[in-house]
This record gives C-alpha cells, sequence and structure tokens, in this order.
C-alpha cells in the first residue's frame, strides 16, 4: 500500500443499475457516463453495464460517447448533448451517436455534415423548458420546428427524441417546466414528427416524481451510490457507494498520522479541520491536507501498514464530505486525480 487509490465495486454499480430500473420503470434507464463515468472509470463502468443489459448511455460529450461506443459495441444507444464542431459531429455520427440540439444553429451544423456524410443524423430536440441551459426557446420552437422538419424531409436528419433539464429546486418549478415539455412535445407530433423518446428527468426527479419519467430517465449520480447533498440517505434510495478512495498511513508521529493523499491527488484543501476519515480505531479529524500527503488526529496503535478511509464503503460518504463545503458528491469523485489507481472488483465474467 504505497499511494491512495480509488477501490470500485462494480457489483455494487450492478445493485444500484437495478435498483435504479426497478424505481423508473416502465421508463427505460440511460446511464450517464460523463467525467469519465464520473470519475470511476468508463472502461469498466461500461463494461459492467453492458454485461447487465443497459441499452441507453448518456456521455455529454463527444469523446465520451466515442469511448463508450469502443466499449460498448455496436448494440447500446448512445446520446451525446454538449454542442461541438464539424469535425467532432462527423466522429459522432461514425461512431452511431445520438446528437442532442439545443439551438438552430447547432441543427444547421449537423444537417451540413450530414449531408457531406451522405447519413442521417439522430436527433434529439432539447426545449428550453425554463433552466436556460442550452435549450431551444418557446418562442423559437415552432419556427425550429419546421427547419427541422426540412432537414428530415431531406433526409438529413432523424428527429427521435424531445428532451431538456430541470432545475430540480421545487416542485412549482419543475411543474411549469414540465408543462412546457409537454407543450413542446405535442407541438412536435402535431408538426409530423415520430418521437421516439422523450426524456427530462434526472437521478432526483426520477426517482422522486413518477410524471417526470416519460421513456427514458437519465440517471447518473444514484447509480454510482451518490446521494443528493441535503437529499434523502441511501437507505432510502435503495443505494450504497460503489466507491472507496483510501491512503496509507506513511508515518505515525505523536499526536498526528501522515496519510499519502493530498490535493494534487484531487482532496479539496477546504476539508481540512472540517471532517473525519475512518481508521482501524473510529473516525479521526483530518487536520491538514498539503499538495501529496495529509495529517489525521493519531489513534491507539498507529503504524505504517495502516490505511484509512477518505470516503466510501465502512467511511463518510462523498455526498458526507461535500456537504460541508457547500458541494455535491459527484464533485470529489470527479476530482479524483487519473492518477489515482482505480482498483476495480467484481466484474462480471463473459463468454
Amino acid at each position: 500500500m504505497s499511494a491512495a487509490r480509488l477501490q470500485v465495486d462494480l457489483s455494487a454499480f450492478a445493485e444500484n443499475v437495478a435498483t435504479a430500473r426497478a424505481r423508473v420503470a416502465p421508463a427505460e434507464l440511460m446511464l450517464v457516463v460523463k467525467d469519465d463515468a464520473y470519475g470511476h472509470g468508463i472502461d469498466a463502468v461500461v463494461a459492467r453495464a453492458v454485461a447487465e443489459d443497459v441499452r441507453w448511455f448518456g456521455a455529454f460529450d463527444v469523446r465520451a460517447a466515442i469511448a463508450t461506443r469502443a466499449v460498448s459495441g455496436p448494440r447500446p444507444r448512445i446520446f451525446s448533448w454538449l454542442t461541438v464542431g464539424a469535425a467532432e459531429i462527423a466522429a459522432a455520427l461514425d461512431a452511431d451517436v445520438d446528437l442532442g440540439v439545443g439551438d438552430a444553429g447547432f441543427l444547421d451544423d449537423v444537417a451540413a455534415v450530414a449531408a457531406a456524410q451522405h447519413r442521417a443524423a439522430r436527433v434529439h430536440l432539447k426545449i428550453d423548458t425554463g433552466l436556460h441551459r442550452n435549450g431551444i426557446r418557446p418562442e423559437d420552437w415552432p419556427a425550429v420546428l419546421a427547419r427541422a422538419k426540412g432537414y428530415e424531409d431531406a433526409g438529413l436528419i432523424s428527429v427521435v427524441g424531445i428532451w431538456s433539464h430541470i432545475a430540480e429546486a421545487s416542485d412549482e418549478e419543475d411543474d411549469l417546466s414540465r408543462a412546457a415539455f409537454d407543450t413542446a412535445v405535442a407541438a412536435a407530433t402535431s408538426a409530423g414528427f415520430e418521437i421516439e423518446v422523450r426524456h427530462l428527468a434526472a437521478s432526483a426527479a426520477s426517482f422522486a416524481r413518477p410524471e417526470f419519467r416519460y421513456d427514458l430517465v437519465r440517471i447518473g449520480a444514484f447509480c454510482y451510490g451518490i446521494r443528493p447533498a441535503g437529499g434523502p440517505g441511501d437507505d432510502e434510495l435503495g443505494i450504497r457507494p460503489i466507491a472507496t478512495l483510501t491512503a496509507p498511513v506513511v508515518s505515525a508521529d505523536g499526536d498526528a498520522v501522515t496519510i499519502a493523499i493530498g490535493s494534487l491527488d484531487g482532496l479539496p484543501s477546504p476539508l481540512a479541520g472540517r471532517v473525519s476519515v475512518a481508521t482501524p480505531h473510529g473516525r479521526r479529524p483530518l487536520i491538514e491536507i498539503g499538495p501529496t500527503e495529509s495529517r489525521v488526529e493519531a489513534w491507539p496503535g498507529a503504524r505504517a501498514d495502516h490505511e484509512v478511509i477518505v470516503f466510501g464503503a465502512d467511511g463518510p460518504s462523498a455526498t458526507d464530505l461535500a456537504e460541508t463545503i457547500e458541494t455535491v458528491g459527484e464533485e470529489l469523485l470527479v476530482r479524483v486525480s487519473p492518477t489515482v489507481p482505480r482498483v476495480v472488483s467484481g466484474e462480471k465474467p463473459t463468454g
């Protein structure tokens, strides 16, 4: 144990996926794998998800979508929603990726690339339901639908989905967003589109409110066992963390123990003095965070072959730590440096 490591339990991941599927059924689960599968490692996560028959992946950007396709094989659908340039549009079409389109200019770009490649791009049109996050404004929706219908009739695109984000700030605001979404879907249907999938909800709304599930739900955090800050606990949600960040003891000196993890490994410096970590002798305060090492309050018999759990199974959760610095658990996961080894267990045998 010479350095920190992130242990990833794919059996726990599979259990979380099963929980999510059961909760949102009959809607289909879209597993979100942005930011290297929330820092867990996209290759291992996608491989296990495919083994669990996950049929939709949400990849945020084209680079992640292509990485997902390389592991998933041809069968699953992969959705990418970051607006990109012509070269990345072409790469996405080569990888058979569905594209989220949130403005008229990007729609034109997708159609132009599709024309050059003599193929039709699968498109999910995004309506802005009030969050103002890269969506087509309601007043512009009819004109964009008309433009999209022209491209579809020309064989350049196929509008297979309508989607959006919601704020999840209050039920009242989200209800207004859902009404705007329903209006947009009705307009698309009236315009002659055969919509295959509608997706609006992410993890929290999909678990809490059945009316937000539609055909697909985009679930990332909950499948990785990351509960929402200030929200329901793991037991209530039926999920558990799949990642455990551990660090070995480097030295034990008087009242403090030095462990082999620091801010360069992704441990946020503001956590110092605010949180505790799990040791072989119970929880102990995290006193100081340096660039490559940190100091923890000593425990009886502390020695160099001991290990501490910074967060994860049998320790504080990532969200527990995140709440102390007013952020969310997924931020701690995605901050873990790629130089910290991911040690994977629970791979499902193939063949």
